[in-house]
């Protein structure tokens, strides 16, 4: 054939291809959806197997916090449990302070314009004094290396298989940045610092079945992957400092005077939000009287981490958590007076321990003795059971941020995914239960608005996707800074919603997401943990749903195509052809109207598109019908709307 007429006939085509739908019902629809199948460490079903392990890592640390030099030093103790079928000739330890020096990878891969995860400011990092290690009996010094925001420990013989242990001691120090990188970092108050101190203590990387050691560095968005166990820690500070850490404090009636440890005490037990240390006390009393210096001694049970706050300048308060098992929690407010006023920090306690427990009754009960929210420079971060918030928010913002920082607390604190590759299943699913809480917060009174009711909706899917999205299985260090919102926190949320408003139902999803929750709780989840135990609960094969929303950028566009009467007599029924327009199936509901008024309400499962992007169905119709609607009541994130409706003429 001549070269003229191949080139006329791939013109037709491709004008024909392109006035086509872009859905491939086989692609959708393949099979082989999961890379491997299931295994005794991780059961087919979703549930870890006979033989799942993870290891363990127990920690002790003493540390002393120095205001003139904003400089912490400190002695970790690790005692480390190899349960992995491996003997292990080395260890890996998360040093994340080393983020913070000018030659870090964290501040190579800064962008120039800044951004959340800039530093203006450099240290030295995690400054390593000595390391030893201890097993049977053996003291000894090891070889180790430090790479960027890792330090690898080669150990002098191999760390036994299937509950091995020894213990690893190290000391150092770092000074604490003044803003790093909105974890952690320090705020000037009128009253003196506020300190925020997070990931400052070496942190044992997780080794697990999925690839080993898990050593990727930290960058600033990604975020964490850690080893469960019990930490006990303690602060030695000035006397005149109120430190709050994670989990429960020891010896309140040694740091506090006895007025204040009194009202702490009472705080416990009381419903309403107790003062410990007013605004009016400070400097004036109490304990800003205090000389020398106070160790505040903290303890907390089966957790990833800790983190605390020390300030001469905190204003506190706190009240009762209520449990659904009868078990008491605390909530605990600590603030600068810059964070007063009207609808300020002194809601704080009321709202930690309303997100507390609505989320302890409806998903899984909280873990920790105490919940505390800390006021300073960091806009929102969480760590068991104490979370940082920005001591500008008020009202909704402060809500919002409370609730959301605590949200953690569920993912990834105890479902303990993998933070730093796949923060949809963190941020998002944290995203998706805070709509829940916040409907419930007091009547409602940061109650967000829907997607469905917002009339900016169609700017939102045109957002969330973009062809420069970022797919949710991406790596958030990958993430474009400028996609973070859709990709991490946004889309998974509506896709959480969208599977529960419009594929499985509520009850359907509700007993399949807790049941996630609970069997991964303090364990470690992969995406296709979860992709299994939503499908088996739910008995429902949603490999199409996964590869749409997941591992995709696909969109969503149901129209109406056609409708046609039977020999033209609308008397006889009518043929009404609907089309899949976009790459991503779902489940389709059409509303079909006639002018005696007659409404019909079909509902036709996902199943509809398997054979290809159009679908035919009978409507008994006896007049003429005005209209037809897919999706009437806008519950899909559908792109283009405009074909959503036919009229009659």
């Amino acid at each position: 054939m001549k070269k003229s007429s191949l080139l006329a006939i791939f013109a037709i085509v491709s004008v024909s291809v392109g006035a086509q739908s872009k859905y491939n019902h086989t692609e959708a629809f393949a099979p082989f959806f999961y890379p491997s199948a299931g295994n005794e460490y991780r059961s087919a079903s979703g549930e870890p197997g006979p033989k799942y392990w993870q290891n363990r890592a127990d920690y002790t640390i003493e540390s002393t916090l120095d205001t003139t030099g904003h400089t912490v030093s400190a002695k970790v103790e690790i005692v480390y449990t190899n349960n992995s079928p491996d003997a292990l000739k080395f260890l890996w330890l998360q040093m994340d302070q080393n983020s913070y020096r000018k030659d870090s990878r964290a501040t190579a891969t800064t962008t120039a314009s800044g951004g959340r995860w800039a530093n203006a400011m450099f240290t030295e990092g995690d400054v390593i004094r000595s390391i030893t290690v201890e097993e049977d009996g053996k003291k000894y010094t090891p070889e180790y290396t430090t790479t960027d925001t890792r330090t690898q420990v080669w150990l002098g013989s191999p760390l036994k298989a299937s509950g091995g242990k020894l213990k690893l001691t190290l000391d150092y120090k770092f000074v604490v940045p003044e803003y790093g990188s909105d974890r952690m970092g320090r705020l000037n108050t009128s009253n003196g610092w506020v300190y925020e101190i997070a990931q400052w203590f070496p942190r044992m990387a997780v080794y697990d079945d999925i690839r080993g050691w898990d050593v990727l560095p930290y960058l600033g968005q990604g975020e964490f992957y850690l080893e469960y166990g019990d930490i006990n820690f303690s602060v030695t500070a000035p006397a005149d400092m109120i430190v709050v850490g994670s989990g429960e404090l020891l010896n309140p009636r040694e740091c506090f005077t006895p007025e204040e440890a009194k009202r702490y005490a009472a705080a416990k037990l009381s419903d309403k939000t107790v003062v410990i240390r007013s605004a009016e006390e400070i400097g004036k009393g109490g304990i800003s009287a205090k000389k020398g210096t106070s160790t505040w001694r903290f303890k907390i049970q089966n957790t990833r981490d800790v983190a605390w706050g020390a300030s001469r300048a905190f204003i506190l308060d706190g009240a009762k958590i209520d449990l659904p098992g009868g078990r008491r929690s605390m909530a605990l407010s600590a603030y600068p007076v810059e964070s007063t006023g009207p609808d300020g920090w002194q809601r704080s306690t009321e709202m930690v321990k309303g997100a507390i427990e609505f989320y302890s009754k409806q998903l899984f009960e909280f873990p920790y003795p105490a919940a505390t929210n800390v006021a300073g420079i960091v806009g929102g971060m969480e760590y068991p059971g104490i979370v940082f918030c920005s001591y500008k928010s008020k009202g909704k913002d402060l809500w919002g941020v409370t609730d959301h920082e605590f949200g953690h607390t569920w993912f990834p604190m105890i479902v303990g995914s993998n933070e730093r590759r796949y923060a949809w299943m963190d941020e998002g699913f944290n995203t998706y239960i805070n709509s829940l809480s916040s409907a419930a917060f007091n009547n409602g009174e940061f109650k967000k608005q829907s997607y469905f009711d917002d009339p900016k909706a169609e700017e939102t899917i045109k957002s969330v996707f973009s062809d420069k999205g970022d797919v949710l299985l991406t790596r958030p260090d990958v993430v474009q800074q400028a996609n973070l919102g859709n990709a991490a926190y946004f889309k998974p949320s509506l896709m959480l919603q969208s599977l529960r408003n419009v594929v499985l139902g509520e009850k359907r999803f509700d007993a399949a997401f807790r049941e996630y929750i609970r069997r991964w709780a303090f364990k470690h989840p992969t995406p296709w943990d979860f992709f299994r135990t939503m499908e088996n609960v739910s008995g429902e094969d949603l490999s199409w749903f996964w590869r749409g929303w997941v591992l995709h950028n696909w969109r969503i566009d149901q129209g109406v195509q056609s409708v046609k009467y039977k020999n033209s007599v609308p008397a006889n029924g009518a043929a009404i052809t609907i089309e899949n327009l976009e790459q991503m199936p779902m489940p389709a509901t059409v509303l079909v109207k006639e002018s005696n008024g007659k409404q019909q309400v079909y509902n036709l499962p996902v199943e509809i598109w398997q054979r290809g992007g159009t679908y035919t169905f009978e409507v008994p119709t006896t007049t003429q019908i005005t209209e037809v609607t897919v999706d009437p009541d806008k519950q899909l994130l559908d792109w283009d709307r405009a074909n959503n409706t036919w009229s009659g003429q």
